[in-house]
């Protein structure tokens, strides 16, 4: 019974509109605010009302195209990252697990619900419902961003979300158990609705709409000369207003009709020409604040930045990126892989993870050359790690490969031998099936150059960097023993002559 408590709401959409839950909002805020306004909203969103502020945060992307471009940005740097679900462990239940949440990640609907997520960003939190399907197992059907003014907190409990409710207006709905994927980023440490980026921004958005509304009066005016008219001390209160009527249209008409007694002069404003850059600077000073706020970073041409640092003016502060993933990686664990695992299979001591990273930048050519130079003497690498490092997947089971790595028995049979980084006898023994005195040469070689390779990997292994392996392999010269090796190479020289003699070739 407790179960089918616990899932009887699964396939159901319960965050829907009703008489308290307006899809629509709150109207307009932004259209005529005002400081006092801004103050007032603001306020009210500490204190648990927040409509007006979600309302507000919502028309800033709209309406300040400098701000939704930084913020999309932002979003986008993280939405975009390489997205990899590592399974608890290498046992093969763990493993099927992991599969069935990569099976979950490939989906559209997922990609859109992380950027849905990502709305977090900007107003604090962000809320997407799960609607399940039921065939052989519970799976997400649909994720639904839902409009954050359908959520409230808890009056004594500011991090507790709840839907609002019309049978509890005071304290809302406790949300539903696998229902919900509520992200809320920790931009800094406090309640949700003061950590969102709009109210960190709010202000610089209200001075820029005064700066670029006053820009505007300006411009409408910049060049036209002052319009003045005069009238003598007999003029009467009638032929005043004539006087205003025509100052006032001359600027359209062009025209005025006017007694003789009256003169219009017109007056050209002096350093008229440089009035709009005072509007500009306060314009892009406010824009370059959003930029820190937003981005983390921006450049600036009177700071001694070069065109090469102002290039990633744009570019979001890696630090924060990394930020942004992680939080949003342990949402998307704590609400959606944990549900779907215990809808399914129960609870269980581990699970997989979904990690978001960037994709590592490598040398491909540099890297190439090191493995070129360093396998072959032994130095053990992981392939999955250079798979990885090049973008590629690892091969299925039945796939074509273009190359064959050493097998274990080889390895076991060089470490028989006493070379612990050999690599190559075994493989051209293999080339070489039906000459036994080649493979018994073979066997002396990597009993000689054991003593020598494996002294070398040892410092290889243990060098800081190119310079400390230098310094180190000086060191070995002297302490190297190569009687083994030199013994053997006068057997394989002394074979090779005896083959050469005999016409074997």
């Amino acid at each position: 019974m407790a179960k089918q408590a616990a899932t009887k709401h699964l396939n159901k959409e319960l965050a829907t509109a009703n008489a308290i839950r307006n899809p629509w909002g709150a109207g307009t805020v932004a259209s005529g605010l005002t400081p006092g306004r801004l103050s007032s909203i603001l306020r009210g969103a500490a204190e648990n009302d927040a409509d007006d502020y979600l309302t507000l945060a919502e028309e800033m992307e709209e309406r300040d195209a400098h701000y939704s471009s930084v913020l999309r940005t932002r979003k986008l740097a993280v939405s975009r990252l390489d997205l990899t679900v590592q399974a608890a462990s290498d046992d093969k239940k763990d493993q099927d697990l992991a599969d069935e949440i990569r099976a979950i990640t490939k989906t559209p609907e997922y990609n859109e619900m992380m950027d849905d997520a990502l709305d977090a960003i900007g107003k604090g939190y962000s809320v997407t419902e799960i609607t399940w399907a039921k065939g052989a197992k519970w799976t997400p059907d649909k994720f639904i961003h839902r409009d954050p003014r359908f959520f409230m907190f808890h009056p004594d409990d500011p991090g507790e979300i709840r839907l609002k409710s019309e049978t509890d207006r005071v304290n809302g709905q406790e949300l539903e158990p696998f229902k919900f994927i509520v992200h809320r980023p920790r931009l800094k440490t406090g309640i949700a609705l003061r950590g969102g980026l709009a109210r960190l921004v709010a202000w610089s958005y209200l001075f820029k709409q005064y700066a670029v509304k006053d820009w505007i009066a300006f411009l409408e005016i910049y060049g036209v000369p002052l319009r003045l008219g005069k009238y003598g001390n007999s003029a009467t209160d009638e032929q005043i207003d004539t006087l205003k009527t025509a100052v006032a249209n001359i600027g359209s008409d062009a025209a005025a009709v006017l007694p003789e007694s009256m003169q219009i002069e017109f007056q050209q404003v002096a350093q008229a020409s440089g009035g709009s850059d005072v509007f500009k600077s306060m314009a892009e000073w406010l824009d370059r604040q959003v930029s820190k706020a937003v981005l983390g970073q921006t450049m600036t041409s009177d700071d001694g930045s070069s065109q090469a640092q102002a290039s990633v003016h744009n570019e979001v502060r890696q630090d924060l990126i990394d930020a942004d993933a992680q939080q949003l990686t342990n949402t998307l664990n704590r609400d959606l892989v944990r549900p779907f695992i215990d809808l399914n299979y129960g609870t269980q001591e581990q699970y997989p993870t979904i990690h978001l990273s960037a994709p590592e930048q490598a040398d491909m050519a540099l890297l190439s050359e090191s493995l070129a130079k360093l396998v072959p003497l032994g130095l053990p690498v992981d392939s999955a790690e250079i798979l990885a490092k090049l973008g590629l997947e690892m091969p299925a089971d039945d796939a074509v490969l273009l190359g064959q790595a050493i097998q274990g028995d080889d390895a076991a049979q060089n470490r028989a031998t006493g070379c612990h980084h050999c690599g190559t006898d075994t493989a051209i023994n293999k080339e070489n099936p039906d000459d036994p005195i080649l493979n018994d040469m073979m066997e002396d070689w990597a009993v000689g150059m054991g003593p020598i390779i494996d002294p070398i990997m040892q410092q290889v292994e243990g060098a800081k960097d190119f310079d400390d392996l230098k310094k180190r392999l000086a060191k070995i010269n002297d302490s190297v023993n190569l009687d083994k090796l030199a013994t053997s190479l006068a057997s394989a020289g002394l074979v090779g002559y005896a083959q050469g003699v005999s016409g074997k070739e």
